[in-house]
């Protein structure tokens, strides 16, 4: 669907409007850092104080998260699990690594559906026409959906949501190994529950996630500038949010892709952006999540097949050590 709708809105002006915007893709990828960072501090802030690792740490590790959610297709899910395990492997208890990760996953997408919902309003306030409110009507839509299902999520983490499930799993596959997974995920449960309660560690981290949501803006009005066709930050915003709305609905579909080039080309037209120009700015996201995501897909397998080797090292010693045991027995006659 993207070649698609770079090849009808003219393969030639897109490619053009690339090359317009040339070396400023770099300070385009760099503003990321900024956004990037205000969610890695917000997951941090839901992690056990006591167990906490590392400013650092929790960073690369969000990295990591980030750079598998948008590049493979994991439903953006793929992340979340990877991202538990290595919070785990740097000290934090497996049932507060786990729940730190639902619970971090619940707050950006609810900061989210109010950054989406925000930018609608703006939308709403600038113009009224029949296009406006046929996006506006659309995108609320869909949000609708969106928070139905988070609230549905939220009421089924409160009362038992791993515990049940294990449960139920165990009834169908009766094991000692199934019976461990349901204590364990109780303890998850429990600790999911734990955070919701502690309202400033809920305030701190989504008000970091939605500050970070917003943050985003800087990006759509760094592309803008660089096409040499400079908009208002308000404009931007509008932009931002909508086509953050577009990611949250297409979840399930690798990077949202053809999604979010087709929705950018439908928001543009409200403010009177060619076709070509709206698809630079989709296009210049995607160069910046490959550029930001590839070396984070490169780090996970050096992190992974560090911890790997260093696994096998006692595995190895205590082999050697046996067969040099094995050789100084004398041999019995």
């Amino acid at each position: 669907m993207m070649v698609y709708l770079i090849i009808d809105s003219g393969a030639t002006q897109v490619a053009h409007a690339m090359l317009v915007i040339g070396w400023g893709l770099i300070p385009i990828t760099l503003f990321h850092l900024i956004p990037f960072t205000l969610s890695a501090l917000a997951w941090r802030e839901l992690l056990p104080a006591a167990s906490r690792p590392h400013t650092v740490t929790v960073i690369w590790i969000r990295w990591i998260r980030e750079s598998i959610n948008s590049l493979l297709p994991v439903a953006s899910v793929g992340g979340d699990v990877a991202s538990t395990r290595l919070i785990h492997l740097r000290g934090v208890p497996g049932a507060q690594a786990a729940s730190s990760v639902i619970v971090d996953t619940t707050v950006g997408v609810s900061t989210q559906l109010i950054f989406v919902v925000s930018g609608v309003a703006l939308l709403l306030m600038r113009s009224t026409d029949r296009n406006s409110l046929l996006v506006a009507g659309t995108v609320l839509l869909a949000m609708g959906v969106l928070f139905v299902a988070i609230a549905a999520f939220l009421v089924l983490q409160h009362r038992g949501l791993f515990a049940g499930s294990a449960k139920f799993a165990r009834r169908l596959m009766p094991g000692k190994w199934l019976t461990a997974l349901a204590a364990r995920a109780s303890m998850i449960d429990e600790s999911v529950v734990a955070a919701y309660r502690n309202g400033p560690v809920m305030l701190r981290a989504s008000l970091l996630r939605l500050v970070g949501w917003a943050a985003g803006t800087g990006e759509v009005w760094l592309v803008m500038q660089s096409l040499g066709q400079p908009i208002g930050v308000a404009d931007a915003y509008i932009l931002e949010s909508l086509g953050s709305g577009v990611r949250a609905a297409t979840f399930m579909v690798p990077g949202a892709l053809g999604a979010l080039e087709g929705g950018y080309i439908l928001f543009g037209a409200i403010f009177g952006l060619p076709a070509d120009t709206a698809l630079a700015i989709s296009l210049s996201k995607r160069v910046r999540e490959l550029a930001f995501g590839v070396p984070g897909l490169l780090l996970w397998q050096y992190v992974e097949g560090r911890y790997h080797l260093r696994r096998g090292e006692p595995r190895a010693r205590g082999s050697s050590r046996a067969d040099v045991g094995n050789r100084s027995q004398p041999a019995e006659r």
